[in-house]
């Protein structure tokens, strides 16, 4: 007795479904022949990974680059003084943050060409890695202290990582997923609301250990932002910012830097030789450079003057080497980012990347916000750093390696916006092709372009 196989479908073969045209894959799965090429599995992953797409939106890349850039003169300018002081050597922050920046370039690139929707696949265990990284950190023996908080992993000589910002970026990812997955559903409480609560919760929780408010308000910002572009009930927003505010309030109450920070901001004149110190000279220096500024390198307010100046500070020392132009044109670059990271969102094909690339832009915006604010002292100065531009390797290599994602985000587009929502995309199949309509009546239109035909 014989027993009859069934026949294998070409490759190349074509079927008609519900779905519309779609090749039929080789279900062999050990290799797949394409011609005279013999693809292993590894292979497949990254064919798979590397989908056809559009050239990057080079805007949005080239002025990711000139933050860089620019962030890698100003940190050497305006830490060189305090790096001889510290270190003996004027280049020690300067190559730290350049040792940052070419792994910070590595991840832009390959996160740039790598398909933006596997990181949807891959949501939970990023959340989960974050979250082990932030309570790694409270472990004495692998947490590492300065200046009374305990941010950073310091294992042997290899040098510090901040969790916290690696998390900013888990928690766009793992929102995005979470919120692109629950549709409308999110505008229930026990399935929106308080859910939502408890992811933004457990991160803060971790981070208040540390304590890092000023990285707890950007991240909680950055959430309620995308949850609230994901289309929450306009009663749940109005719930979730009278009780944030009351918990960052009962938080700042509590912590004793945080009420002496506030109290700082409004009597900065009062204690002008203890406190205020860093808040009234960072708002001169940003002034005394005027319209053009005093001249690249010859800032004198770094030379402690200016406490943190290559940090927190950096902002100002812009200002004062290079003027009001200089800083305006560094605000004109990171607004152009903003706009073409909104672009990309509004142009992707699936309400994951929409709601992701909208969670990134306003993690840069917020973060922004906050630095400049603080050093015009128009808001409580966070010690937040400017995105970029600030030095920290971890938050260098966090905020490049986001913009490589967002990048991907707009090579995987559409052209043009449509007019109307699109079926649903055949992720089964390795082509992109889509289903055909089945009735004559459009889908609503999404307000995030969505791509997914179901109106959310």
């Amino acid at each position: 007795m014989t027993t009859r196989r069934a026949a294998v479908p070409d490759a190349n073969s074509e079927s008609h479904s519900v779905l519309g045209q779609v090749r039929v894959p080789n279900p062999r799965a050990t290799r797949t022949l394409y011609g005279d090429e013999s693809l292993t599995v590894g292979h497949r992953v990254i064919r798979r990974l590397r989908r056809s797409a559009s050239p990057p939106d080079w805007v949005l890349v080239g002025s990711v680059l000139a933050l860089v850039f620019i962030g890698l003169i100003f940190v050497f300018s305006s830490s060189f003084a305090i790096s001889q002081e510290l270190h003996g050597n004027t280049r020690y922050f300067a190559i730290r943050q350049l040792i940052g920046a070419g792994i910070g370039l590595a991840a832009f690139v390959l996160l740039a060409r790598i398909d933006y929707r596997i990181w949807q696949r891959l949501s939970s265990p990023i959340i989960w890695i974050s979250l082990l990284l932030l309570a790694a950190v409270l472990i004495p023996g692998i947490g590492h202290e300065e200046n009374g908080a305990t941010r950073w992993i310091q294992i042997g000589s290899l040098p510090a990582l901040q969790p916290s910002e690696f998390a900013k970026l888990a928690i766009c990812i793992y929102v995005a997923a979470w919120l692109a997955n629950k549709g409308d559903e999110i505008k229930r409480i026990p399935l929106g609301l308080a859910p939502f609560c408890m992811i933004i919760g457990v991160i803060g929780g971790l981070l208040m250990l540390e304590p890092d408010l000023g990285t707890f308000a950007a991240i909680a910002c950055t959430g309620v932002v995308m949850f609230f572009l994901a289309g929450a009930a306009i009663r749940h927003m109005f719930i979730l910012l009278v009780g944030g505010s009351a918990v960052l309030f009962a938080i700042v109450a509590g912590a004793g830097y945080g009420m002496e920070r506030i109290r700082t901001f409004f009597n900065a004149e009062e204690v002008a030789q203890e406190a205020g110190f860093q808040i009234i000279n960072l708002v001169s220096t940003l002034g005394s450079g005027g319209l053009t500024g005093v001249g690249l390198g010859a800032s004198r307010q770094k030379f402690f003057y200016v406490p943190s100046a290559h940090t927190d500070g950096v902002f100002a020392i812009i200002g004062e080497e290079t003027g009001m132009l200089g800083a305006l044109i560094v605000l004109s670059i990171f607004a152009l980012l903003i706009y073409r990271g909104i672009r990309a969102g509004m142009r992707a094909e699936d309400r994951f990347g929409t709601l992701l690339a909208f969670g990134i832009v306003a993690w840069f915006a917020l973060q922004a916000f906050f630095n400049v604010a603080g050093v015009m002292r128009t808001i409580v100065l966070t010690g937040i750093p400017l995105p970029f531009l600030s030095f920290g390797s971890s938050a260098l290599i966090a905020s490049m390696a986001a913009a490589g994602i967002l990048v991907s985000i707009s090579r995987h587009g559409r052209g043009k916006l449509p007019e109307t929502a699109d079926p649903p995309l055949n992720d089964a199949s390795p082509t992109r092709d889509s289903a055909p309509k089945r009735d004559n009546k459009p889908p609503p239109i999404s307000p995030f372009h969505s791509g997914r035909g179901d109106g959310t």
